[in-house]
C-alpha cells in the first residue's frame, strides 16, 4: 500500500477496524514503555535497596519536566502533521517534520545544561535526603547526558504513527524495551554500576531505536522525511507545533508539580519510605494509564484527520470507541489493584514496610480508576482536533485547581475523621480525578452538539437552578477565554489565516 492510501484509509475506512489498526500498535508500544519503566525500577529495587527506589521516585518530577518539552514538540508536530495531511497539504507536514527535528536538538540541548549545572538543589528542592540524594543524581545525570536523543526518539515516534507507520512506531520501542531488558542486569550486576548502570543502559537503548528511525525518515519514498530546506526553524511553522503541543506541555509541567508536592508531602508525613511506596505505585499504575494513552495515539491520527476533512459523524464515532475500550481498561485495573496489591508490589521490593505502604497506596489511589479512561480520552480528543485551549484547560483545571488544593488540605483533615496525615495524599489522586471526569464530561456534550450544529443548551440543569449561574460562567470561560491563552493565541494566527 502506498503512503498515499495509508493516509487516504483514515478517512474511508470503517472506524472500528481503523481504530484497532492504528491504537493496538500503540498499545503494544506504550506497553512495552511502561513496562520498560517497571522493569528499572524492579532491578533497582531488588538489586540496589529501598532507598535506590526511593531515590528514584525523587527524579519523576525532572523526568516529567523534561518529557513536557519533548511532548511540546513531538505530539504538536504530529497533530499538524495528521491534519495537513487530511487537507491534503504535504508540503506544509513536510515543514512541520523538519522544524520538529531541529526543535528536539535545540530543546534537549538547553535542558540537558541548565538542569546540570543546578541538579543537586533541585532534587533537593523535589524532597531529596541525605541519604536518598547521591541515587537521584547518580540516575539522573546519566539520563540527562542523553536527553537531546530521549526528545528525538520520542518525537520521531509520534511522527510515525501519524505518517501511516503506527507497528514500525511499535518495533521501534519494543526493541528499546527489549534492549534495556538485556542490558540491565548486565550494567547493574555485570559491571557492578548499580542506579547508574541503569540509566545508562535506558540510554543507550533509545539510541539504537534513533538510529533505526532515522534511517527509515531519510528515504524520500516516506509521506515525511528528512529534507535539509525544512531544518531552519520558520515562526509560523515553529508556532503551530507549540500551539499544539502546549496542551501536552503544561499536562507533563502540572504533572512535574504534582509530583514535587506528592514527594514532599510524602517525606513529611511518611519519610523515605513514603517516597519508594509512591515511586512503585506510580509505576504500577502508569501502566494502565499507557494503555490508554496507546489508544489515544491510535484516535489521533484518525480524529484529526477527519476533523480536517469536516467528517465529523467518523470524528464522533472514533471518540466514542476510544472511551469504551479506556474505560474498560481502567475497570479491569482497578479490580486487579485492589485485589493483588501485595503481591504487585512484592515484585520491586522484599522490604516489609515498604511492601505494607505501597500495597496501602495503591488501594486508595484506584479507587476512582473506572472513570479516569473518559477523563484522559476527552482531553486528548480536544488536542487531536486541533483544540488545544481546551485541552489545556482540562489539564490545568484536573491537576492545579483540583489536585494541588487536595494535596495541601486533606493530610490537614484526616486527624478529624482518625486517619493518618499521609492518607490525605493517597485520597487526593482519586478525589481529583473524579472532579475532573465530571468537568470533560460538561465540555464534551457541549462539543457533541456543535457537531450537531445545535446551541449548547442549559434545559437539562432546569432542576438544579444553583447550577446553571456556575455552568454558564464554565462555558463562558471554555469557549471564550480558554482559546486566547496568550501563547496559543499567538501560535494560532497563521492557522485562522490558512
Amino acid at each position: 500500500m502506498s503512503q498515499h492510501d495509508r493516509t487516504k484509509e483514515l478517512g474511508t475506512k470503517p472506524i472500528g477496524a481503523l481504530l484497532m489498526q492504528y491504537a493496538v500498535p500503540a498499545i503494544i508500544a506504550m506497553t512495552a514503555s511502561s513496562l520498560y519503566n517497571m522493569v528499572d525500577s524492579i532491578f533497582i529495587g531488588q538489586g540496589v535497596g529501598a532507598m535506590a527506589i526511593a531515590g528514584l521516585a525523587i527524579t519523576f518530577p525532572l523526568m516529567n519536566l523534561s518529557a513536557a518539552f519533548g511532548a511540546m514538540v513531538g505530539v504538536g508536530t504530529a497533530t499538524m502533521i495528521s491534519v495537513r495531511l487530511g487537507q491534503k497539504n504535504r508540503e506544509e507536514a513536510q515543514q512541520f517534520f523538519g522544524n520538529s527535528l531541529t526543535l528536539n536538538v535545540i530543546m534537549g540541548v538547553l535542558f540537558m545544561g541548565v538542569v546540570l549545572a543546578t541538579l543537586d538543589p533541585v532534587l533537593r528542592f523535589f524532597g531529596a535526603s541525605d541519604q536518598t540524594l547521591p541515587y537521584a543524581r547518580e540516575y539522573m545525570e546519566w539520563i540527562l547526558y542523553g536527553n537531546v536523543f530521549t526528545h528525538l526518539y520520542f518525537g520521531l515516534n509520534a511522527v510515525l504513527r501519524s505518517a501511516g507507520h503506527p507497528r514500525t512506531a511499535m518495533s521501534a520501542t519494543i526493541l528499546t524495551v527489549l534492549l534495556n531488558t538485556a542490558l540491565d542486569p548486565l550494567f547493574i550486576y555485570g559491571f557492578h554500576l548499580g542506579i547508574k548502570g541503569a540509566a545508562i543502559a535506558t540510554v543507550i537503548s533509545q539510541c539504537v531505536s534513533l538510529v533505526w528511525q532515522l534511517y527509515i525518515f531519510s528515504r524520500p519514498t516516506e509521506v515525511v522525511f528528512i529534507r535539509r530546506d525544512t531544518l531552519p526553524l520558520r515562526p509560523h511553522i515553529v508556532g503551530g507545533i507549540l500551539s499544539i503541543g502546549l496542551s501536552p506541555f503544561l499536562m507533563n509541567a502540572c504533572s512535574c508539580l504534582v509530583v514535587l508536592l506528592i514527594n514532599r508531602g510524602m517525606v513529611r508525613y511518611g519519610g523515605d519510605l513514603a517516597v519508594g511506596a509512591y515511586g512503585i505505585d506510580n509505576r504500577v499504575l502508569f501502566l494502565f494509564a499507557m494503555i490508554v494513552m496507546g489508544f489515544n495515539q491510535g484516535m489521533q491520527p484518525i480524529a484529526g484527520y477527519n476533523y480536517g476533512a469536516q467528517l465529523h459523524d467518523r470524528v464522533r464515532d472514533v471518540l466514542w470507541k476510544t472511551i469504551g475500550y479506556a474505560t474498560t481498561v481502567m475497570i479491569v485495573g482497578f479490580v486487579i489493584c485492589e485485589l493483588f496489591a501485595e503481591t504487585i508490589v512484592s515484585a520491586f521490593t522484599t522490604d516489609p514496610e515498604l511492601i505494607r505502604i505501597a500495597a496501602h497506596g495503591m488501594r486508595v489511589d484506584v479507587a476512582l480508576f473506572p472513570v479516569i479512561g473518559f477523563q484522559m480520552v476527552t482531553g486528548n480528543f480536544f488536542q487531536s482536533i486541533g483544540q488545544a485551549g481546551k485541552s489545556i484547560y482540562l489539564s490545568l483545571t484536573r491537576q492545579l485547581i483540583f489536585l494541588v488544593p487536595c494535596l495541601l488540605l486533606l493530610p490537614r483533615l484526616m486527624p478529624v475523621i482518625g486517619l493518618p496525615e499521609l492518607d490525605g495524599i493517597w485520597l487526593s489522586l482519586p478525589v481529583s480525578d473524579g472532579l475532573a471526569a465530571l468537568n470533560a464530561a460538561v465540555l464534551l456534550y457541549w462539543q457533541i452538539r456543535e457537531f450537531q450544529g445545535r446551541p449548547v443548551n442549559f434545559s437539562p440543569f432546569h432542576r438544579f437552578s444553583l447550577l446553571r449561574l456556575p455552568l454558564r460562567i464554565h462555558y463562558f470561560a471554555v469557549n471564550r477565554v480558554a482559546p486566547y491563552i496568550p501563547l496559543f493565541s499567538l501560535f494560532q494566527t497563521k492557522e485562522k489565516e490558512d
